[in-house]
């Protein structure tokens, strides 16, 4: 019986460092929406992206650019407008895809671009203030969270389309 036990540990164990070394050589990080879940700070866009049906999509392969508004982001939206958005789905996801860029952009190329194409169609503006990067005004606070299908830059307002 002793045999059989330290068999079967022997070949867990070895089962479990091969799925790990495969993790490894495939990468381990997560897709922008189980990045955005992981990070804590982003449950209302999180919220918001299930509602609008974009979960998929930014689990997709990407490579997107995201400009994610924080939970304190959202808050700066008053309530009513907040939620008139969540029950309309075309507008939630006409808002939320104006957060996206197609194809990985990092920081070091945000700041030397004045406009970028969102998903959503419509350009956003990019300026660079007394050292600070802005995107239609919300500032950049935090950029390049890698994730495996992207990249997410954190932006302190909800930006909304033109």
């Amino acid at each position: 019986m002793y045999k059989i036990t330290q068999a079967m540990t022997i070949g867990l164990f070895t089962l479990a460092l091969s799925m790990f070394a495969a993790a490894g050589h495939h990468g381990m990080k997560k897709d922008i929406v189980d990045t955005a879940v992981a990070a804590g700070d982003f449950n209302t866009l999180v919220t918001a992206v299930k509602a609008a049906g974009l979960v998929e999509t930014l689990k997709g392969e990407g490579p997107f650019t995201v400009f994610a508004p924080t939970d304190a982001a959202f808050a700066k939206v008053p309530t009513d407008t907040l939620n008139a958005l969540l029950a309309d789905k075309a507008a939630l996801a006409n808002v939320l895809t104006y957060h996206v860029v197609a194809g990985k952009v990092m920081a070091a190329d945000v700041v030397k671009l004045t406009s970028a194409e969102t998903v959503q169609g419509q350009a956003v503006s990019i300026e660079v203030k007394d050292g600070k990067v802005y995107v239609d005004g919300a500032q950049v606070v935090t950029t390049d969270i890698k994730a495996s299908n992207g990249v997410i830059h954190v932006i302190d307002a909800v930006i909304l389309p033109k």
